[in-house]
């Protein structure tokens, strides 16, 4: 047994940045995660092996669609559904291990089982009881089932996007509760792959909280691709069947009832923090109606020496907030100052094409009543975007309309998960729309189509 100066229970984004900005801090560090591999949710059954699945199935896409019209002619690949998961589950291995890597680099003790608080500066992982002057709980979220709705989830019929990542086979027919970002980043997967996938969302949107304009244009593109979507209707109940599923759901704007059969039904409502077993109501943690952990604006718990991040505190279950938390908490318990800006954290879905946004909408700005002005500019007048059959969607940038400070970016198109960053680091150093349209952008790439939704805040785009 081993005296620690911290204990980070969990080894998602949040945990495992944490456990390694503490080493790198000087602080005696270990890490508690009972998976036989690190990282978490997002490294082993979220963020990175959908995006492996997103590039195999957009380059299916590509072969199928554009190939022809590049001059590159053939007969279209075949779908070896085994093998496409075999290059997802070594994408997974690759990431894994390199966590495994880091955290011997910087010696940081992992400490493999289940862990549970017995008491503050105890940390108990199976017969063992670790002392540690502060633990950081990163244990973030899992899956949220259908609210008021009889569903069971089997991994096999009814599914989440852990099973969603490793079906038998490709199911003829999907349907997907809810249509937020996993229930249509996994859709487009199997839409590609020729499922016919149908939406069931309880709102009358898509993405919730996102640019009304975006909203409207996504959906649009996303129906083009072939999916189906229905808005506005509560799901009843999933009843599986021998090998299949009926879903069961009630429109809300005339309470009709309607039935719908899949092979696969894939449950994507959202996400839950994950807690259980930690102890926590035996220590007398506060805990807010929604299951989170309540932390201080230091990420402190009530009880002293108890801090959470991530998924299981408030704010956007995201892996990027919860490593910036991660990194601000470690900051904070070796006596620095950690600072975490909540205002600008992007948010990306990763379908094609992608859509990313950061700060304030449309819609937020006229609830506080704030005056801005819009700059937007489409893809069709970029000239890299046309070349590579990405010319639809747009750039939007929201400025004050005073003092032409940027106050939000909502980018539809080729690459918008990476393009939104440019406007992040504006954000952050209180730049002006002006500032970024009078800064040189290389041509041609997408990027310059952010420049150009800039120089609309102000006398005008130029390409448009």
């Amino acid at each position: 047994m081993a005296n620690y100066d911290v204990i980070v229970i969990g080894s998602g984004p949040g945990g495992y940045v944490a456990a390694i900005r503490c080493a790198q801090l000087g602080l005696k560090t270990a890490c508690v995660e009972g998976r036989e591999t690190l990282g978490g949710t997002c490294l082993n059954v979220g963020c990175i092996p959908s995006k492996a699945l997103l590039h195999a199935s957009h380059q299916l896409h590509e072969a199928e669609h554009n190939f022809a019209k590049m001059g590159l002619k053939g007969k279209s690949p075949t779908v070896d559904w085994p093998q496409m998961l075999a290059y997802k589950n070594d994408v997974i291995s690759q990431n894994t291990k390199g966590i495994e890597f880091l955290f011997k680099k910087n010696k940081v003790d992992w400490l493999k089982g289940w862990g549970t608080i017995p008491a503050a500066g105890k940390v108990q992982v199976g017969e063992e009881i670790h002392e540690t002057k502060n633990i950081i709980i990163a244990s973030g979220s899992t899956p949220a089932s259908v609210p008021g709705a009889e569903v069971t989830i089997d991994e096999k019929i009814v599914v989440t996007s852990t099973g969603a990542l490793e079906l038998g086979k490709i199911p003829k027919k999907m349907v997907v509760i809810g249509a937020g970002v996993i229930g249509l980043e996994m859709g487009s997967v199997y839409a590609r792959l020729g499922t016919e996938v149908h939406v069931v969302e309880f709102l009358d949107h898509i993405t919730p909280g996102m640019d009304g304009e975006v909203q409207k244009t996504f959906l649009r593109l996303l129906k083009r691709q072939g999916m189906n979507f229905t808005l506005g209707a509560a799901v009843q109940k999933v009843e599986t069947l021998k090998t299949k599923a009926k879903v069961t759901y009630k429109l809300r704007k005339n309470d009709a009832e309607a039935t719908m059969d899949a092979d696969v039904v894939l449950v994507a409502t959202g996400r839950k923090p994950y807690t259980d077993g930690l102890g926590l109501q035996a220590l007398g943690v506060q805990m807010s109606p929604r299951g989170q952990i309540q932390t201080d604006a230091q990420w402190r718990t009530n009880v002293p020496g108890i801090y959470a991040i991530g998924d299981c505190i408030d704010g956007p279950m995201l892996a990027h907030k919860a490593e910036d938390e991660g990194m601000a908490t470690a900051e904070v318990i070796a006596g620095k100052h950690g600072h975490v800006n909540y205002n600008v954290i992007p948010g990306v879905i990763y379908t094609h094409p992608e859509v990313a946004n950061v700060g304030a909408t449309e819609e937020q700005l006229k609830q506080e009543g704030q005056a801005y002005k819009v700059g937007k500019f489409s893809f069709m007048g970029n000239g890299r975007a046309k070349a590579v059959f990405a010319g639809e969607g747009f750039v939007k940038i929201l400025a004050d309309k005073t003092t032409d400070r940027i106050l939000g970016a909502h980018i539809i198109g080729p690459a918008a998960g990476d393009l939104i960053h440019e406007i992040c680091v504006a954000m952050e150093f209180g730049a002006s729309a002006e500032d970024l349209a009078l800064t040189c952008h290389a041509h041609p790439t997408y990027s310059e189509a952010v420049r150009e939704a800039a120089l609309a805040c102000g006398d005008g785009p130029i390409h448009m």
